[in-house]
């Protein structure tokens, strides 16, 4: 019996909870990770995390590359295949999707846009309410709380006047791969319930693990 890998992320993979759902997140959060990183992180056995990637892999949920570095045997790098990141929260995608082909094809993209525009003042709102009365060093603590609940796995470290925010899962990718506008509102959205400057380093629609905004927070 492997060990017990600890779970603390409401947004475990569909259909995978326990194990191997822990080890389909921490693959998804960190992108191309080694089964050493993988058990060291979980706090298991080597062993334990290289059954559960077999298992995982033997379902078309994981894939590997091997990578040489010098000498010696190749390290195996772990990523999500397709059908592991469909696992992930895809809040209302085919619904929204088709709603928007449907408005594109009546009134144009302009009013898609639009639409989505309103969706993001609508998720301002909701967060606005969140954040009254937060201290300015909890903010990003509760921002990441609010886009987790919403299916964004979302990480935040604070660090003197700011810090960074992580999505790991984007809820509406397929969404946002036709909409980027989507992305810069996002990028507002943060900028203006947190009152900072919010720049995104990283994108998950330019292939990095995750999106990364990096939060400086106004004088007052």
């Amino acid at each position: 019996m492997g060990a017990t890998l600890p779970i603390a992320d409401p947004n475990l993979p569909r259909g995978h909870k326990g194990q191997r759902g822990a080890v389909l997140v921490h693959v998804k959060r960190g992108r191309r990770v080694t089964a050493k990183s993988l058990a060291s992180t979980l706090g298991v056995s080597l062993n334990a995390v290289r059954h559960h990637l077999k298992e995982l892999e033997a379902q078309g949920l994981i894939t590997y590359e091997r990578e040489h570095r010098g000498v010696g045997a190749p390290v195996y790098l772990y990523s999500l295949s397709p059908a592991g990141e469909a696992l992930f929260p895809r809040r209302y995608e085919e619904t929204l999707t088709a709603l928007l082909d449907r408005i594109v094809e009546r009134e144009g993209r302009e009013a898609a846009v639009a639409l989505l525009e309103s969706h993001v003042a609508e998720l301002a709102r909701h967060l606005g309410a969140a954040l009254e009365g937060v201290p300015a060093e909890r903010r990003l603590e509760v921002v990441a709380r609010v886009r987790t609940e919403q299916g964004y796995m979302a990480q935040a470290a604070a660090s003197g006047a700011g810090g960074v925010l992580s999505e790991h899962n984007c809820a509406l990718h397929a969404v946002a791969e036709r909409f980027p506008e989507i992305c810069a509102a996002e990028q507002r959205l943060l900028g203006e319930v947190l009152g900072a400057e919010v720049h995104r380093r990283e994108h998950i629609l330019s292939g990095c693990p995750s999106c990364e905004y990096h939060v400086r927070f106004k004088e007052s």
